[in-house]
């Protein structure tokens, strides 16, 4: 086996990224969406987002596997924050940038890290041992660069528990809050399993949305007009704006996704009217729905909440999906039934001084994360089990 490194998915090519990858349906392993990502300009010069794929291959040149990484010189789009980290390696005149992340672009989504025909969901445990075998390229890599760091970003618990052997490794954890689909028959089946006082509430929130005279659509990606994916872009837009900020996407990204992976996005959008003011961009698989990027033009009570939560849940009923991805932060989702779960990253640190007191930081943080996911789960609106 052996691996070689490329700075283009083009370099690769789409046959061979399709050999390597196989039957994954994850989204975020496709070729088209990392092409997107790529010839939108979205990374690339001029962005702080530098990609460096690994591809594994037989001794054959076979291709097995990809490992998606990215030099950054900066920490933004990545939602595991180390500004902290940065700002003590100036304070010592130290270089903490460029440093390496193995993740995905601007998504917050648990999930593969490694892209495999040989393990297309991620959960064969011989396989998986691939993922410490590559870190330790990618430390070898970072040690001929001078590199300060990298970083495995919201991969699998079970992925991040085979890095533990390793103690120049450190394990870092967040909570999320995650949907999970317990066989309810219907959105009336899954409300069902709330308590009186908090199903009322579910339902009023709904009913607000509709009392203003809004409407909600569901519409697959093969299905959106150039139209739909401008007033979209402009939401996500409006978004960013609201922070003095802009966001990282280009509208060329949305619409390379739309038509070359669109039978994997639903856009939910909402109208008063007929006319268009708010919108949610997901991606979905076999299994799970990911809910990526909201915005809206009118400011309305609980829309954030129907159009984001209450129609992905129904959409995952339809659909047979079994987890809701929302997105990273966000207390709100207890009420509508998401439950907190945990988040892993793993970071090497070359300097031995500052890896010791990032350790140190990240047991002390892991202790405060474990009793805010305690707390939270108590806060959660199903009925209690007698």
């Amino acid at each position: 086996m052996k691996a070689q490194w490329f700075n283009s998915v083009d370099q690769i090519g789409e046959a061979k990224w399709q050999e390597a990858i196989g039957e994954t349906r994850y989204p975020f392993a496709q070729f088209a969406f990392h092409q997107a990502l790529e010839q939108s300009k979205s990374i690339g010069d001029g962005t702080g987002w530098y990609p460096e794929y690994l591809l594994v291959m037989d001794d054959d040149d076979s291709p097995l596997a990809i490992a998606p990484t990215y030099l950054k010189t900066h920490s933004q789009g990545e939602f595991v924050f180390d500004w902290s980290w940065a700002d003590a390696y100036q304070r010592y005149g130290m270089r903490y940038f460029p440093k390496r992340i193995w993740a995905i672009p601007f998504s917050p989504v648990t999930g593969l890290r490694i892209f495999s025909h040989l393990d297309p969901k991620g959960d064969d445990v011989q396989f998986s041992h691939l993922y410490p075998a590559l870190a330790e390229l990618m430390t070898q890599a970072n040690q001929e660069r001078e590199f300060s760091s990298w970083h495995l970003l919201f991969t699998k618990p079970e992925h991040a528990a085979l890095f533990a052997p390793n103690k120049d490794l450190l394990h870092r954890i967040s909570c999320q809050f995650h949907w999970f689909n317990r066989d309810y028959k219907d959105m009336e089946d899954y409300l069902s399993h709330f308590s009186s006082r908090k199903r009322k509430t579910a339902r009023k929130e709904r009913d607000k949305v509709a009392k203003e005279g809004i409407t909600l659509t569901r519409t697959l990606g093969n299905d959106l007009t150039s139209a739909e994916i401008d007033f979209f872009y402009l939401c996500y837009q409006s978004t960013y704006a609201k922070r003095g900020q802009q966001g990282y996407l280009t509208r060329e990204f949305f619409g390379q996704l739309a038509e070359n992976m669109g039978d994997q996005i639903l856009l939910v959008q909402a109208f008063r009217d007929e006319e268009a003011i708010a919108a949610s961009w997901c991606f979905f698989d076999d299994h799970s729905l990911y809910g990526r990027y909201w915005g809206c033009m009118e400011e309305v009570d609980c829309l954030h909440f129907e159009a984001c939560y209450y129609q992905g849940i129904e959409f995952c009923l339809e659909k047979g999906l079994q987890h809701f991805d929302p997105g990273t932060q966000g207390e709100h989702k207890i009420a509508r039934g998401f439950e907190p779960v945990f988040s892993h990253s793993i970071h090497y640190i070359a300097h031995e001084g500052f890896r010791d007191a990032i350790g140190n930081f990240c047991e002390e943080e892991a202790q405060a994360v474990r009793e805010y996911h305690r707390d939270t789960h108590a806060l959660l609106p199903f009925k209690q089990e007698a």
